[in-house]
């Protein structure tokens, strides 16, 4: 009989945490700043392993013990940031130690009637892994506090008709916040990065030189994240910010410039040449090129 695999708890609600917690019930029912700095809530109360259908925004300042996401666990250093979406796997500390932080769960229906409910999805970071955290400056740090305090303030204090509309301001401030923080994360860590974009190019280069791309088709953003070790949407977003393109945008520039050695040096057909390099349908391999280049395979080859 084979093992079973173990239920993954899933939270429904922000009470249901609470209660989890041992904590009163929420001030709002969609939204709860929970504080564990000074070992004020103990987060080791929590199922090991469970997906939410909450927002999660953790500001960790300090951290015992291990964090689990998805398949890896993390150590984070003091001053990091880490976005998950609803539907996540994530877990709990691992051989706890005191954590220390804030960790901000908001219901979707929160942002309901407002523009952040469809924005919110553009932010790519709440789907990196805990590998790719946020890590903070010390002015960085004071400015996250900063939004966190104001937050905590107002869930604090009587919540009136003003209170969603000042919570949700902040929590777009921080969204932007972290975004111009992400960027400055990608270009101060120039050693990685051109490490990156040199094993991005030799990855492309062996998959057309083995072949890989008759077989399996073109390759894919997801294929080079997972042969990368990174989340496609953090790959594409440090791509992004070191070279100005995206990682689809990088598998485009290499398809091209296999096209155009094929189409030099080789006596291959248009229809041949697509399915060298993984296109389906000659037409859409054509279409691309005369995108790119302005010019179709024919009139390219004809001009050589």
């Amino acid at each position: 009989m084979k093992p079973q695999t173990p239920k993954v708890a899933k939270l429904e609600s922000i009470t249901e945490i609470h209660r989890i917690l041992g904590l009163p019930g929420p001030g709002h029912p969609l939204i709860s700043l929970l504080d564990t700095t000074e070992g004020r809530i103990n987060l080791s109360r929590l199922p090991l392993s469970y997906v939410t259908s909450l927002y999660k925004i953790s500001f960790i300042t300090k951290l015992g013990g291990k964090f689990r996401y998805g398949q890896g666990y993390y150590d984070f250093d003091e001053g990091s940031l880490l976005f998950t979406a609803p539907n996540q796997l994530v877990g709990n500390t691992s051989n706890y130690q005191g954590n220390e932080g804030y960790s901000l769960i908001i219901h979707q229906d929160f942002f309901q009637g407002y523009p952040l409910a469809a924005k919110i999805k553009q932010y790519g970071f709440f789907s990196y892994a805990s590998n790719e955290a946020l890590h903070l400056s010390e002015k960085e740090r004071t400015t996250v506090s900063s939004i966190f305090a104001i937050i905590r303030d107002e869930l604090n204090s009587r919540i009136d008709d003003f209170s969603r509309e000042v919570i949700i301001a902040q929590i777009e401030l921080l969204l932007s916040y972290a975004k111009r923080f992400y960027k400055r994360q990608f270009l101060t860590r120039q050693p990685a990065s051109s490490d990156l974009l040199q094993q991005l190019e030799e990855l492309l280069n062996t998959y057309f030189e083995k072949g890989e791309a008759v077989k399996h088709g073109m390759p894919t953003v997801q294929y080079l994240a997972e042969h990368l070790h990174y989340t496609a949407n953090y790959l594409s977003d440090m791509l992004r910010s070191l070279t100005g393109l995206n990682a689809q945008q990088h598998i485009h520039e290499k398809l091209i410039e296999k096209a155009k050695e094929l189409l030099a040096i080789t006596t291959l057909t248009i229809s041949e040449v697509a399915y060298e390099l993984g296109f389906e349908h000659p037409q859409s391999f054509s279409r691309l090129f005369k995108m790119k280049t302005k010019l179709s395979p024919m009139q390219f080859r004809a001009a050589i």
